[in-house]
C-alpha cells in the first residue's frame, strides 16, 4: 500500500484531509498490478494522499461494493474527510458504483471519481467476463440495470473525470459515452477524454502517444476538486 498525508500539490494542492482510493482493474477476477501501486505513487507525487484497495474478486455483487464502502468508512473514521476514487476497467466500474449507488450512511460519501476505460454498463454485450463474475450467467434485467452506472446518475451525483481510447476492443468507449451522456443529462460536473489510439489497460500510459496526457489533465482536475470552495469539496 502506498500512502502519504495530504500536502500542497499541483494547482494549490489538496486539503489536508483529502484521500484517494486506487482500484485496479482485472475484470473482477484479479487485480492488475500496473493499475495499483504505480497509480498511488503518481498521486502521492502530486501531493495527494492515496492508497490501493484490493477489493474482493471472483465474488458476486454486492460483495465488492460492500467491501469498498467499508474501506471508505474506515478512512473517514481515521480523519479523511474528502474521499475520492480512481479506478480502471472493472475497478472503474466499482469506483463509479460506490460514487453513484444510493447509501443511507453519510460516512460512505464519495466526493469525486476518476475512471479509466471503465466498465460502466452491465446491459451491453461488451466485456461479458466481468458481468459473468459479478452478476452470474442468468442475471435478471433488473439487476443488470441496477448495476449499470448510467442508470444510477442523479442531479446529486459527484463530479467525474473519464478517459478512454477509441481503439479499446475489450471495453469499447461506448461505456464512457453512456456514462458521460447520463452525467450531462443531469447537469453533473464532468470531463471526458477519448483518445484516438491505444489498447485496453494502459494504466499510466507512459509512451502511449496522446493517451499519455491523461495524467496531466487528471492532475489539474483532481487539484480543482480538492480546492476549497469547489463543487466536490464544499
Amino acid at each position: 500500500m502506498s500512502a502519504r498525508a495530504g500536502t500542497p500539490g499541483v494547482a494549490g494542492g489538496p486539503a489536508p484531509a483529502a484521500h484517494m482510493i486506487v482500484l485496479p482493474g482485472g475484470g473482477y477476477g484479479t487485480h492488475a498490478e500496473h493499475e495499483a501501486e504505480p497509480i498511488a505513487d503518481w498521486l502521492t507525487g502530486l501531493g495527494v494522499s492515496a492508497s490501493v484497495f484490493r477489493y474482493p474478486v471472483n465474488v458476486r455483487h454486492p460483495a465488492p461494493l460492500l467491501a469498498l464502502r467499508g474501506e471508505i468508512r474506515r478512512l473517514r473514521e481515521q480523519g479523511a474527510d474528502h474521499i475520492g476514487l480512481i479506478g480502471f476497467s472493472a475497478g472503474g466500474h466499482l469506483a463509479g458504483h460506490a460514487a453513484l449507488a444510493p447509501s443511507s450512511d453519510p460516512r460512505e460519501t464519495v466526493r469525486f471519481a476518476v475512471l479509466g476505460y471503465p466498465v460502466t454498463s452491465m446491459e451491453t454485450a461488451t466485456y461479458r467476463p466481468a458481468q459473468l463474475i459479478l452478476l452470474g450467467e442468468d442475471a435478471p434485467p433488473e439487476l443488470r440495470r441496477a448495476t449499470s452506472l448510467d442508470a444510477l446518475v442523479t442531479a446529486e451525483s459527484p463530479p467525474f473525470f473519464l478517459w478512454h481510447t477509441a481503439e479499446d476492443v475489450y471495453v469499447p468507449p461506448e461505456h464512457t459515452y453512456r456514462l458521460a451522456t447520463a452525467l450531462a443529462a443531469h447537469d453533473v460536473p464532468h470531463t471526458a477524454h477519448v483518445f484516438p489510439h491505444g489498447p485496453h489497460s494502459l494504466g499510466l500510459a507512459h509512451g502511449s502517444g496522446d493517451a499519455a496526457t491523461w495524467t496531466t489533465f487528471a492532475a489539474t482536475w483532481i487539484a480543482e476538486q480538492l480546492r476549497p470552495g469547489s463543487a466536490a469539496a464544499p
